[in-house]
């Protein structure tokens, strides 16, 4: 069975989907990143509220998450610049990291997994700029999809 890419054409040449003649319909997307910190590392930020000289760690990597979900289409070259309806984040601080989850929603022609995969990156991303200065050994562990629905196909992990 021969796979075929979306994003080529019958000359194999790169281009956005043709999303014109599909229904609107309410899409959601849920990703997830981790974040290792070390158990020592989490005591020490939750003892210091989640706060350093930068400011609001979890807070700031929320703020980052969404501008950069928002801004997926400027990011990832053939992704359709979508207006997102909602974007929310969940922060799963546990013994030695922090699990990102980060979900989107909008009603259109497309779907927003990429969206929610940028959020929950970024978001990881900033988590790591705003610790660095305290361990070099922080972790970004995998980003993955968790769910998708509302397009042709539904998906849960």
């Amino acid at each position: 069975m021969a796979i075929e890419f979306s994003h080529l054409d019958a000359q194999n040449q790169p281009g956005m989907v043709d999303v014109g003649a599909k229904n609107s319909t309410t899409r959601e997307a849920k990703a997830q990143s981790i974040v290792y910190l070390g158990a020592e590392i989490i005591q020490h930020f939750e003892a210091a509220g989640w706060q350093n000289k930068k400011g609001s760690i979890l807070q700031t990597a929320i703020i980052a998450g969404t501008m950069a979900a928002k801004r997926t289409g400027d990011l990832i070259p053939l992704c359709h610049p979508l207006g997102l309806d909602a974007c929310s984040f969940e922060m799963d601080v546990q013994s030695e990291e922090i699990i990102i989850t980060c979900t989107c929603r909008l009603h259109a022609k497309t779907g927003v997994e990429m969206e929610a995969m940028v959020g929950a990156s970024v978001a990881a991303l900033t988590i790591y700029d705003m610790c660095k200065s305290v361990s070099k050994g922080l972790v970004i562990r995998e980003t993955k999809l968790l769910s998708k629905s509302g397009g042709k196909s539904d998906f849960q992990a």
